[in-house]
């Protein structure tokens, strides 16, 4: 039996209705779960990096979160003075020999160091790597101040002018045998950048990346901008002051992170290039911006410079802010965070 143009039609037309309910009933149901807080932490570099975000995709957040830690890992494989193997030890190692083929993120880094050496007149300087061995500060801290005869024998092995880029070949190499480079004062800002940049890749837009001192956030928190507190470098190191935040990085640099008091004196890890000693001139730097890298390394030149050199430095560069704590418990605003920070109380005044 030969079906009739409309017997045809009507059936093309049941067809589609029915195709069109197969697909509409096989489509998933949109999501009613509002949007959540979702964390994760891991330990690298040496410290513990911490990501939270707003998501309605615990899952794929989670996964977000792994990519980036597994970047974090990568680069510390590459960056670290405690691997043989790494491009920084391989660079050491080769001081006054021959230029080593590094990576691409390697020599990256080691341009935006010199950057910073320049803005701060040396006083941001990788090759400090030379009076780590003196200074410890790190897992191996022992708490021993160093004699000004140690100190002086070391001194000439620090200059950032002697470290050499060539992006062309590939290589680094610094020129002066037994000289040293550490980028512990860098490379946390550079591998948060990169872990920002994983994580909207995978499409997260509210989200804060915490590693050590340094901390960056995107979007917003639930329903509100990210208030980022100031730590009081004294006391219970609770916050003194706040900022609202939505898209940006904050960098804390202070002598009481890593440190150890002898004698009355206090000794911390932000060591003066030029003095072979602690800088004194500050107790904390905050830095604001929008690469968490340039944040991480102009602190602590900041730091080193002292607040009115350190507070000029913030004032000329673009789209940076800062509010440093000096020596004598004051605090200093710059001029793009006046009416931002919200003080909350004093510094605790204490030594």
């Amino acid at each position: 039996m030969i079906a009739s143009n409309y017997q045809l039609r009507r059936l093309t037309h049941l067809s589609s209705i029915l195709a069109l309910l197969i697909v509409v009933g096989c489509a998933p149901a949109p999501s009613s779960a509002p949007p959540h807080s979702v964390s994760r932490s891991h330990q690298t570099m040496g410290s513990l990096v911490e990501i939270t975000a707003w998501t309605t995709d615990e899952a794929g957040a989670t996964a977000a979160f792994d990519h980036a830690f597994r970047e974090f890992d990568r680069l510390d494989a590459m960056l670290t003075v405690w691997r043989a193997d790494s491009d920084v030890s391989r660079i050491n190692a080769n001081a006054g020999v021959a230029p080593v083929a590094v990576k691409a993120e390697t020599r990256e880094v080691l341009d935006l160091a010199h950057q910073v050496s320049t803005w701060t007149h040396g006083k941001f300087d990788i090759t400090f790597g030379a009076l780590a061995d003196i200074w410890k500060f790190d897992h191996d801290q022992d708490n021993t101040v160093p004699t000004a005869a140690q100190i002086a024998l070391r001194l000439p092995l620090v200059d950032y002018e002697q470290v050499v880029v060539d992006q062309s070949a590939g290589t680094a190499f610094i020129r002066k045998p037994g000289m040293r480079i550490h980028l512990g004062g860098i490379g946390k800002g550079y591998a948060v950048d990169r872990g920002v940049a994983l994580l909207k890749e995978r499409g997260l837009r509210d989200f804060m990346i915490q590693f050590g001192g340094d901390l960056y956030v995107a979007g917003r928190n639930g329903d509100t901008p990210w208030t980022l507190g100031i730590a009081d470098p004294r006391g219970s190191h609770d916050a003194f002051a706040s900022v609202d935040m939505t898209d940006g990085t904050f960098s804390t640099s202070g002598d009481y992170e890593r440190t150890f008091v002898k004698d009355g004196v206090r000794y911390h890890h932000i060591i003066d290039p030029d003095r072979g000693e602690p800088a004194r001139q500050c107790r904390s730097v905050t830095l604001v911006t929008n690469r968490a890298v340039i944040a991480d390394a102009v602190a602590k030149g900041v730091f080193i410079l002292g607040p009115a050199e350190g507070m000029a430095l913030i004032e000329q560069l673009p789209d940076v802010e800062g509010v440093i704590v000096d020596a004598g418990n004051r605090v200093l605003v710059s001029s793009g965070l006046r009416g931002r920070v919200r003080m909350r109380k004093a510094p605790t005044d204490t030594p």
